[in-house]
């Protein structure tokens, strides 16, 4: 068993009394919508108010924001059939102004003629119930540089297929993210963009938990929990198919120290996160 989860029951102690906290002190002041916890799963990187790892919890994703590089180092998300809608896709790209004032807030235009798609990490089709949940997936902290074969191709059609999933009568909680540095666009290799501001991962990785309908989401997850995780390449000259890059959770924490199912038991995590998931991609 790992030696970062046998400290599970503190994490999750400290993690819920933050969250409470950032719920209770949110100046938004806006209702959270009953559609599903999107950290339901836990908080992978026990980010808080860290320059480096900041939490932002918004109506349509939570996530670890990470002010050094201008891009989350993951987001979190719900996925039902209770997101969906009939709302067209806003593509209204600006900056968070919810971020601190000492964060650079980083621009549409900070990606222009680089050679990268501002790429979602929640997708914009994912939440179409409302335009306000379309609209928020277009702030540039929800984006990461990201080579357009693998956004507009791989990507797509991983994401897709998860709302295929939604639509057989599953939800899903996927956490998406990224780590290292340099990856290669239409325009070639960069490792940065806008003067430094902006840093292109070298790998962007997803995992998905699929569930049939119910409540109870976190209580329901079991040794036979269909999980896929994939980590792939930030390049232009990636697969278009997906399933290439499937992989285990367990190598997705031993590249970037997190702990992404951490709300689940520990016993089942031992099972599931070291399982490379084999089942249909289309």
């Amino acid at each position: 068993m790992k030696v970062y989860k046998m400290l599970k029951s503190f994490k999750r102690i400290s993690y819920f009394a933050f969250v409470g906290w950032m719920l209770v002190s949110c100046s938004q002041g806006d209702e959270v919508v009953p559609k599903g916890d999107n950290l339901a799963m836990g908080n992978p990187s026990d980010a808080n108010t860290g320059f480096s790892n900041y939490f932002i919890q918004k109506e349509q994703y939570a996530m670890s924001y990470n002010s050094y590089r201008g891009t989350p180092n993951w987001v979190s998300w719900h996925l039902s059939s209770a997101w969906m809608g009939s709302t067209p896709r806003q593509d209204d790209f600006r900056g968070d102004n919810t971020l601190p004032d000492n964060f650079y807030r980083v621009l549409p235009s900070d990606y222009t003629g680089s050679g990268f798609d501002r790429g979602h990490n929640t997708p914009s089709a994912d939440r179409t119930l409302t335009v306000t949940d379309n609209s928020d997936t277009f702030l540039m902290s929800n984006m990461i540089p990201q080579a357009p074969t693998n956004n507009q191709q791989t990507w797509a059609n991983l994401e897709n297929y998860c709302r295929k999933l939604v639509s057989q009568g599953n939800e899903l909680y996927i956490i998406m993210g990224q780590y290292g540095k340099g990856g290669t666009g239409s325009a070639g290799y960069k490792e940065t963009l806008a003067g430094g501001k902006v840093t292109v991962p070298n790998r962007i990785w997803k995992v998905i938990m699929v569930l049939p309908e119910g409540t109870n989401d976190v209580g329901r997850v079991t040794n036979s929990t269909r999980v896929i995780a994939i980590d792939t390449p930030n390049s232009n000259s990636i697969s278009t198919s997906w399933a290439t890059y499937r992989t285990t959770v367990d190598a997705i924490e031993s590249k970037t120290g997190y702990d992404v199912l951490s709300n689940v038991s520990a016993a089942v995590q031992e099972v599931i996160e070291a399982r490379v998931d084999n089942g249909p991609t289309s």
